[in-house]
């Protein structure tokens, strides 16, 4: 009486537990497997099955129960069985079964099945086709199958093996092709590490073939179709040779995973905001400046970060807006991500540079960045604070005061309005005798003296024409005089500007030296004027502006500094025409 006390309340001591086992996790169409779940404490006759979904209840349940004590241990079991059979192809789920013990629910865990296509039923079930069918499964694991569009999805291919069978040799006939999605493969280091785990709640052996992080990119139904391999196996026969050896069969059979379905969501339209670009994750911004306060030409940089986890690769950052007084070039951009099985992970930015180009203090304004949080389904804001730029040193900006000019009122005089004469007062004139007038004389003079004036004017336009130098120091001349006035018009437009006073100085020296402009360099110039007694000072001064011409087309200059120039172009030639 008491060994049976000791042993009731042992049992009763255990905690309640549910286990589903399956006779087989792969079977064809028209094939059968037996489930049983059994349950390992007393109390409980109210056993609750599955709804068998995608399964047909051939047979059960039937029920047994058992119960023992060996070396002090007590063990108690009652199970309930049932023959199913299913009804369609593909990768099926049996759910779960519960029941109540002490008040408690106790329930299963799910198991999966893979149904593939009708097969003939072996006589032998030692037949290793039949028996490596049923020791290896190629599975295909998702974390997600109702993600948002640009949530990250994990998906796993994983090649379960039993103790019952070894590989030889195998490899992937058919990738898994992932249309509507962004894909990165993540890679796996080294050799496939053999790992044991469970499957359907049966011990085996596994190796992870491809692990791959999918992004949607569209909403609705979306298909991972399968990977297939084929597979060398090493199978018993169910014969020893002679010295006892299991004799094993080597077979090749085609494996494939079941097809995926992944389902997307759109992202919801309540609360989108407006400057909204694509973020879809958990980050964090902000916006940074290296430098407050700055001479003129002087550059800062503005940085625009987001870290955090979620599709970093898939939208770009907010634009930075700077007064026009601050001159801002491409943003440089950076990328430490990182992809894992976890998701996307890490960090983008852009470095802006900005060159303020006059004297005063200037404000860069907030920048806002949105995203939405699929884990809380809510949008977030992220705003940055303004920014403030001093410019201690440099040009002034001229601004006209508006407010200085005033509204005068009309000032009515007696000359404001001119009536028209009406009525007219002709007065008579003398008749007058154009024959011996003044005019009359000096008509008749004047081709008297017109005619030599004609012949002198005449001679020195013959001489100027014979004379080909001088023609063409005087065409020199006119030339740089009207590349100095097209570099005036051309204010405001650099290169154009400046390729117009480099033309206008090559042609005075050329119109004054009388030497070709392909002759002319800067080296060649400093020479031919040092043979021309020029001083050293308006040498310096003529190369300066030379070198400035070429160095200012590739750097920021305002049109305050296109004037300087052209200012100092005009003091160098009039310096020089006074040396020659």
């Amino acid at each position: 009486m008491f060994v049976f006390c000791l042993f009731s309340l042992t049992v009763l001591a255990q905690d309640a537990t549910l286990t589903a086992k399956v006779s087989k996790n792969k079977l064809g169409l028209n094939q059968r497997l037996r489930i049983e779940f059994s349950v390992n404490k007393q109390g409980g006759d109210n056993f609750t099955p599955p709804s068998f979904i995608n399964f047909k209840v051939v047979g059960g349940p039937s029920q047994s129960v058992s119960q023992s004590w060996i070396n002090g241990k007590v063990s108690f079991s009652q199970s309930y069985t049932y023959i199913i059979q299913p009804t369609r192809k593909g990768e099926l789920t049996i759910g779960t079964g519960s029941i109540k013990i002490a008040g408690k629910v106790v329930k299963s865990k799910p198991i999966k099945i893979i149904v593939l296509n009708a097969v003939e039923i072996p006589k032998d079930p030692n037949d290793p086709n039949y028996i490596a069918q049923q020791n290896i499964h190629l599975v295909a694991e998702i974390s997600k199958s109702r993600p948002y569009v640009g949530e990250g999805v994990y998906i796993e291919y994983r090649l379960y093996v039993s103790e019952n069978v070894s590989v030889y040799n195998y490899g992937v006939t058919e990738a898994p092709k992932y249309n509507g999605f962004w894909n990165q493969e993540i890679k796996v280091n080294g050799q496939l590490p053999v790992k044991k785990g469970k499957y359907n709640g049966e011990d085996y052996r596994y190796i992870t073939l491809q692990k791959a992080l999918l992004i949607p990119t569209k909403s609705g139904k979306l298909e991972i179709d399968p990977m297939k391999m084929d597979i060398v196996i090493g199978v018993p026969t169910g014969r020893a040779d002679f010295f006892g050896n299991v004799i094993t069969r080597n077979v090749t059979k085609g494996f494939s995973s079941a097809k995926k379905i992944i389902r997307s969501k759109d992202l919801p339209l309540k609360g989108k905001p407006a400057n909204f670009i694509g973020a879809v994750g958990d980050f964090n911004f902000d916006v940074s400046l290296s430098k407050e306060v700055l001479k003129a030409n002087e550059s800062s940089q503005i940085k625009v970060a987001v870290s955090g986890k979620g599709n970093l690769k898939l939208f770009e950052l907010p634009e930075i807006t700077t007064p026009v007084e601050l001159e801002k070039y491409q943003p440089e951009r950076t990328e430490k991500v990182r992809v894992r099985a976890s998701g996307i992970s890490g960090s983008v930015s852009d470095l802006y540079t900005v060159v303020p180009q006059y004297k005063g203090k200037y404000k860069i304004p907030n920048v806002s960045f949105s995203y939405f949080n699929p884990k809380e389904e809510k949008y977030k804001t992220i705003t940055s604070k303004d920014f403030f730029v001093d410019v201690l040193e440099g040009k002034e900006l001229v601004t006209v005061n508006t407010s200085s000019i005033k509204k005068q009122d009309v000032v009515i005089t007696g000359k404001n309005f001119r009536y028209i004469a009406t009525k007219s007062n002709f007065k008579s004139s003398k008749n007058s005798d154009f024959f011996k007038s003044s005019l009359f004389y000096i008509l008749l003079l004047l081709p008297l003296i017109a005619i030599p004036i004609g012949v002198f004017i005449a001679k020195k336009n013959q001489e100027r024409s014979n004379d080909i130098v001088g023609n063409k120091l005087r065409k020199a001349e006119r030339l740089a005089k009207k590349f100095l006035y097209e570099a005036q018009r051309q204010l405001g437009k650099k290169e154009a500007f400046y390729e117009a006073l480099e033309r206008a100085l090559h042609n005075y020296l050329k119109a004054k030296l009388g030497i070709e402009t392909s002759d002319i360099s800067k080296d060649n110039i400093t020479d031919i004027l040092k043979s021309k007694n020029v001083d050293d000072a308006t040498i310096s001064q003529f190369i300066e502006v030379l070198k400035s011409s070429d160095f200012a087309r590739y750097t920021p200059i305002t049109n305050t500094e296109m004037e300087a120039e052209l200012e100092k172009a005009k003091q160098v030639i009039i310096k020089l025409d006074k040396q020659f």
